[in-house]
């Protein structure tokens, strides 16, 4: 088997994004999201756990074939004093390139539960068809 037909994906804790410096907007760290892909017949599908992030604070942009995913947590309103904190809340960010495989115009996106779902649709195969020849 060569390197390109191995489709394992390795599992990652949750890990923070290397920014090289640069901060995320709320000031906290920046992780990237633990994600599942799988390919069926009609395209991929890409599953994020993004905790804590709803609908109005999820960005999925597509540009020059970058899929780039950001999901905002907003601020824990919580004022308990804590003994013991281990969860860590920060902001998600992940990007993936876009092959031309797929129909980057009909890619749809849900988050339900703090996991978001992605479907990119594979791009229909040209059908066949007759070409009309015209005498000149």
């Amino acid at each position: 088997m060569t390197e390109t037909d191995d489709k394992t994906i390795n599992v990652q804790d949750k890990a923070p994004v290397d920014t090289g410096g640069a901060e995320s907007m709320s000031g906290g760290p920046l992780f990237y999201p633990p994600i599942d892909i799988w390919e069926d017949e009609q395209g991929l599908h890409i599953e994020a756990e993004m905790p804590g992030v709803e609908a109005s604070g999820l960005s999925v942009d597509l540009k020059e074939n970058t899929l780039t995913i950001l999901g905002k947590v907003p601020p824990n309103k919580n004022e308990a004093k804590y003994l013991k904190e281990e969860f860590e809340i920060g902001d998600y960010y992940r990007q993936f390139t876009v092959s031309d495989v797929i129909d980057q115009e009909n890619i749809t996106a849900k988050i339900k539960d703090g996991v978001l779902a992605l479907f990119l649709p594979k791009q229909a195969p040209a059908q066949p068809r007759k070409i009309n020849v015209t005498a000149e």
